[in-house]
């Protein structure tokens, strides 16, 4: 699901009343996919052409070589144009590349959006595309409001957002979020 400039604005305003309580910082990001995973297709095709090139030569072996490369070839093409789709292609990368990849664009949104303001502050993070929801905090706002809290905030973003209602899990975890930033960083 891609969000329209409603849902975006939607999710800013929930934003904005969340901060005007609080001195943190409070930012919202969320992706189709944390990365295109282009290479894929190419190494399952590769994949699947080496393994028909060891069968064609186990149970043929007089086939020739010219027609050996060419089914080689065939089955290569085959296979990666067909994993091509953005849909089917995030299904054939193993889930610890895409855990990865999320928690790394994750902390890399962290860094520019929280950490570059050089206020404390919290990033609700969601991928799509993964299926992957993170929370991360700066030290100070961790520590006053705890690793449970984050842990509950950021499964229901995921269950309302497996249920297909992903402004509303943001919003819900915005709301969420202000309160403990309100109590331990009321703005001044």
């Amino acid at each position: 699901m891609r969000l329209g400039a409603d849902h975006r604005k939607s999710i800013h305003d929930a934003v904005v009343a969340a901060e005007a309580k609080t001195s943190a910082h409070l930012a919202v990001t969320i992706v189709p996919a944390s990365d295109r995973y282009a290479l894929y297709p190419i190494l399952w095709g590769a994949m699947a052409a080496f393994v028909l090139g060891c069968v064609l030569a186990l149970f043929w072996p007089a086939l020739s070589l010219r027609m050996g490369f060419i089914w080689e070839a065939g089955c290569f093409a085959v296979c990666a144009f067909a994993l091509e789709p953005f849909a089917i292609r995030l299904h054939v990368v193993p889930q610890a590349v895409r855990r990865d990849k999320a928690r790394l664009l994750a902390q890399r949104e962290f860094a520019a959006r929280i950490l570059g303001t050089h206020r404390e502050g919290v990033l609700i993070f969601a991928s799509l595309g993964e299926r992957h929801v993170e929370l991360l905090a700066t030290k100070a706002v961790h520590q006053a409001v705890g690793e449970d809290a984050w842990a509950a905030i950021a499964a229901r973003f995921a269950a309302l957002a497996g249920e297909g209602r992903i402004v509303e899990a943001a919003r819900d975890a915005i709301a969420a979020c202000a309160e403990p930033l309100a109590r331990y960083f009321p703005r001044a």
